[in-house]
């Protein structure tokens, strides 16, 4: 199997990005990757990830490929769960306290810190627009970091996603107000829900 061969079996299976890493596995030297770059066929676009110059980069895919401590949440949770119908202007993640994201990610990314003991809780996957999963929080704690973050998401955002959740028929109330506990959001939870439902 020649190299773009290879290339097109390791982005077709891994959302359209090539990653240095896979390339490596597969025999694929840096400085090859490096040729086809500067012979224009495929796209550096970000630190160790290519994509074939036609393709059309899965940005959540290649976001949540730098780091397996990113978990997407707020904003983009609620775009994902198809709560928010707007693509966020900055996706939106959190990470455990104390570490640090790739420089460009933080250029280009809305950032949360949360305890690493809570950084897990409510973590699922979800499928990007392209059909890719990423880590990503449940609804409940979509929600939990909404009320957290009320002041820095704005009062529009919020109260939608509250009235959104409440009209949501797969809800699970018990586990929402377990992570408000956690979360230390279940008074402020208490009063906007007890209005909603």
């Amino acid at each position: 199997m020649d190299t773009i061969s290879k290339l097109q079996n390791i982005a077709k299976n891994n959302g359209g990005i090539i990653t240095t890493s896979k390339a490596i596995e597969a025999g694929i030297s840096r400085a090859t990757l490096w040729r086809l770059k500067t012979e224009n066929k495929i796209q550096h676009i970000a630190n160790g990830q290519y994509i074939f110059e036609d393709d059309i980069q899965d940005e959540l895919l290649s976001i949540g490929l730098r780091s397996d401590k990113i978990i997407f949440s707020h904003e983009t949770a609620l775009y994902l769960h198809g709560i928010s119908d707007r693509t966020p202007f900055e996706h939106t993640f959190t990470i455990p306290s104390g570490n640090v994201p790739p420089t460009a990610t933080k250029s280009e990314c809305k950032m949360y810190y949360i305890k690493p003991e809570l950084h897990h809780l409510g973590r699922t996957l979800l499928k990007t627009p392209f059909g890719n999963e990423v880590n990503c929080y449940d609804l409940e704690r979509t929600v939990c970091d909404i009320i957290r973050s009320r002041n820095k998401v704005g009062t529009e955002t919020f109260l939608a996603a509250l009235k959104a959740y409440a009209a949501r028929p797969d809800k699970d109330l018990n586990r929402l107000y377990s992570y408000a506990k956690q979360l230390r959001v279940s008074g402020v939870l208490r009063k906007y829900l007890e209005v909603l439902l």
